[in-house]
């Protein structure tokens, strides 16, 4: 699929999750408390920040800086959950992001990432403690 089809079938799940629509490929385990409310208006986005691997890392520190990635990026009111280097990749950030601040976090990123970073937006939700408690229940605890 090229990458803007990712982008709108991202967005588009997006906004099943943040409309409380069930998750099709998971369901959630009688008794385990959600890790963000639900209905509270926010999802979780990750971004992959990907390095230009051409450039060194020092070059691309200097066009981040030059455009500002650090004072845009995240933008105000999108909470940082997660930022993580990926050797030989570049960053993963998961950001929690209300519904409505969704184009600021893009525009940060049209405008100060690009050129430093190639990226990649993934609509994510929290599976962890899920996935111990049918770890759990799988192992006969």
């Amino acid at each position: 699929m090229h990458d803007t089809g990712k982008w709108i079938a991202g967005v588009g799940l997006a906004l099943a999750l943040i409309a409380g629509a069930p998750a099709l490929a998971q369901s959630k385990v009688a008794g385990t408390p959600s890790p963000a409310p639900l209905g509270d208006g926010t999802f979780l986005l990750t971004i992959f920040l990907k390095h230009d691997q051409s450039r060194p890392l020092g070059k691309i520190n200097e066009q981040l800086k030059e455009q500002g990635f650090f004072q845009a990026f995240p933008p105000p009111g999108v909470e940082v959950v997660s930022w993580y280097v990926m050797m030989g990749i570049g960053q993963v950030v998961t950001l929690r992001v209300p519904a409505e601040r969704l184009r600021d976090v893009n525009r940060s990123i049209e405008n100060t990432a690009w050129g430093g970073y190639r990226t990649e937006f993934y609509p994510t939700y929290d599976f962890k403690e899920i996935a111990d408690q049918m770890r759990a229940q799988m192992a006969g605890k």
